[in-house]
């Protein structure tokens, strides 16, 4: 496996197709060696389109590279994501995936049709895979809500398999299902809510410097929450009124915020400091604020893929922004 570069996406990755990459996660395909990209294939160029038809009647894009994260291969949309009865053309966000007993298992979140508002019902589904290409749908994990969106899954601290998700249809907060067996859909007990407060979305919780940490998309930047197990208990970082990705790029001197994001481990420096990779994306032509105050220039629908190095500092995360 060639490791994954300092500089990866020092040229930011842009989709090919509709140049509009969201939502990356980054994960190491063991039988090639080479890094693989997924992310939500908004067709932000697609003419014709209004209000938020866009964001939705989306693919999940998928791009590999063989040298670390330098240079990116576009491979085309991901087939046979789209569950049996699913109203078309379906609209496909945000995919989780997770190694988990010798497979991958992709959490996507699931809309049928598409839709010029943000209405409309929503659900986390899960598939399994041998070769991060073929994917077997296993089905819909029911966490009692309408609209739930973004998984996040990681084993936690406690020994159990925790799934993180927005919940839209309780305040846009983050919520918790918790499972021993997280290949089965129907294994997931829904917990309530984990972050409360101000609504955000794209929960992920990742292991770094001795804690557990969660960044969400606040959009205005990731807020950063810690906890000792990652099976509750968060608390929000005070260190810069706990935020991070607040300003890595600037469009007409305003600064545009670091959006939904993934986190690679980068392993240990030999200093002992261990480090990881924050993948995120931005809007290179907006500040990223509240999507339905966009302006109508269809420039600003444009998004491409970055990242920067992440590690603790002083008990705080801290961002190093390429």
């Amino acid at each position: 496996m060639h490791p994954l570069r300092p500089d990866a996406f020092a040229v930011p990755y842009r989709d090919p197709v509709w140049d509009g990459p969201t939502d990356p996660v980054l994960v190491p395909d063991h039988v090639t060696g080479e890094w693989v990209l997924f992310y939500t294939q908004r067709r932000a160029t697609a003419p014709g389109l209004s209000g938020v038809e866009w964001v939705h009647g989306t693919d999940i894009g998928m791009a590999r590279s063989s040298d670390g994260g330098l240079n990116w291969r576009y491979q085309g949309t991901v087939q046979g994501l789209v569950p049996p009865g699913t109203e078309l053309p379906a609209t496909l966000w945000a995919p989780d995936v997770v190694r988990i007993g010798g497979e991958w298992i992709m959490y996507l979140t699931v809309l049928g049709g598409v839709r010029r508002d943000w209405t409309g019902s929503a659900a986390i589904v899960q598939l399994s895979s041998k070769d991060l290409v073929q994917w077997e749908y296993l089905g819909s994990i029911d966490l009692d809500s309408p609209r739930v969106i973004d998984a996040a899954v990681s084993l936690c601290g406690d020994g159990r398999y925790r799934l993180w998700y927005k919940d839209e249809a309780r305040g846009s907060n983050t919520y918790s299902a918790v499972s021993d067996t997280p290949r089965d859909p129907s294994s997931w007990a829904p917990e309530g809510i984990t972050i409360p407060g101000r609504p955000h979305e794209g929960p992920k919780v990742f292991r770094l410097g001795g804690s557990w940490w969660m960044i969400v998309d606040e959009w205005r930047g990731q807020a950063v929450y810690r906890s000792p197990d990652a099976a509750g208990n968060w608390v929000r970082q005070e260190h810069l009124d706990g935020l991070i990705l607040t300003q890595p790029e600037f469009v007409n001197g305003r600064p545009v915020v670091g959006r939904h994001a993934d986190v690679v481990p980068l392993g240990t420096r030999e200093d002992g400091t261990e480090q990881a990779m924050l993948v995120y994306f931005t809007h290179p032509y907006w500040g990223g604020e509240d999507i339905d105050t966009m302006d109508p220039d269809p420039k600003v629908r444009l998004s491409h893929v970055r990242a920067a190095a992440l590690e603790v500092r002083d008990g705080n995360l801290v961002c190093t922004e390429q």
